[in-house]
């Protein structure tokens, strides 16, 4: 058999080997959260996880972006720091200093993330406090839902906050009835204090606070089983960090540590967060994530080294409904 070879048919031959192999395909762009999840713990540090009672956080620090000494506030109380989280100010600027519940006193004067969500982005948001002394930032709006369920029903307690958030999203998935928001909200908030309590009454190396660290770790799990459930987890921004860390539950004159966690939808795996992080900037993060721009009132500002990818600003974009569409 005799091949014809043209002299077409060798310059084709000739180019295609100085091109070499054909390029591969750039790799996908990571999935933007749409929702995410906030998960305020108490007494909970780096050391908490050296139990063995939290596997669920343990993987989304192997699998997102941590910083293990976040600075939180001064005095290292329940209420003073959850406002702090809320309005991106520190305490002497946000004013709320005590820790219980004062009705004369009224809700917070700052601006909170919430009215920046919805004002930026028509975001909606839910929050579950599991203590009475938070009903103070519980400011009433058309785009938040708050439930709070605390100390004074025993009943109260991580399992029962599952129940809640359970029982919320079937509510949404029928309209949110009974609801101010009438879908899933973008941003769902938990607080869990077991393990905090726990450490506080029975001491730091007790059973009682080993069995709450696993209260708290079950309950994250089961939260993030329902955004499974419902399809939604790929799309969803987990962030766990603290209102104080182990034994710091009361004021001693020194600024508090806590764990700060970031994983899921467009976090680095496996990455220690180098900057310096504040509790406060939780807020800016959040808003990061949904592509919203940071007020510069704020002293909160977003964590920006555990981004996959940039996200451009997008108003008003509806989030992902039950069914993940």
């Amino acid at each position: 058999m005799v091949v014809r070879m043209t002299m077409a048919t060798l310059t084709v031959a000739f180019g295609l080997a100085l091109a070499g192999p054909a390029a591969a395909a750039p790799p996908a762009a990571p999935a933007q959260p749409e929702h995410v999840v906030l998960f305020v713990l108490e007494g909970f540090g780096k050391d908490s996880l050296k139990t063995g009672a939290m596997p669920v956080v343990s993987r989304l620090v192997k699998n997102g972006s941590v910083a293990w000494s976040a600075t939180a506030v001064n005095p290292p109380l329940r209420l003073p720091t959850m406002a702090s989280i809320f309005t991106g100010l520190p305490v002497e600027k946000h004013g709320m200093d005590w820790d219980t519940f004062d009705f004369a006193r009224g809700y917070p004067r700052p601006p909170l993330m919430f009215d920046y969500l919805d004002l930026g982005g028509g975001k909606d948001t839910a929050v579950f406090f599991m203590d009475e002394s938070l009903y103070q930032l519980a400011r009433p709006a058309s785009y938040v839902d708050y439930q709070v369920c605390g100390r004074l029903r025993p009943e109260c307690r991580a399992s029962l906050v599952v129940t809640y958030v359970r029982e919320y999203f079937k509510k949404g998935l029928q309209g949110g009835y009974n609801h101010y928001v009438y879908a899933l909200p973008h941003l769902l908030i938990v607080h869990l204090p077991d393990a905090g309590r726990a450490g506080s009454e029975h001491g730091w190396t007790s059973k009682a606070y080993a069995a709450g660290l696993k209260d708290v770790d079950d309950a994250i799990g089961s939260i993030l089983d329902i955004y499974k459930t419902y399809k939604l987890l790929d799309h969803t921004m987990v962030i766990v960090t603290a209102l104080n860390g182990i034994g710091e539950s009361k004021q001693n004159g020194s600024l508090p540590h806590v764990p700060w966690i970031a994983s899921g939808a467009n976090i680095k795996a496996g990455h220690t967060i180098a900057a310096p992080v504040s509790i406060i900037d939780t807020g800016a993060t959040v808003m990061r994530a949904f592509g919203l721009e940071t007020h510069m009132e704020w002293q909160s500002r977003p964590v920006e080294e555990i981004f996959r990818a940039p996200r451009e600003i997008v108003h008003n974009q509806p989030a992902l409904n039950l069914h993940g569409q």
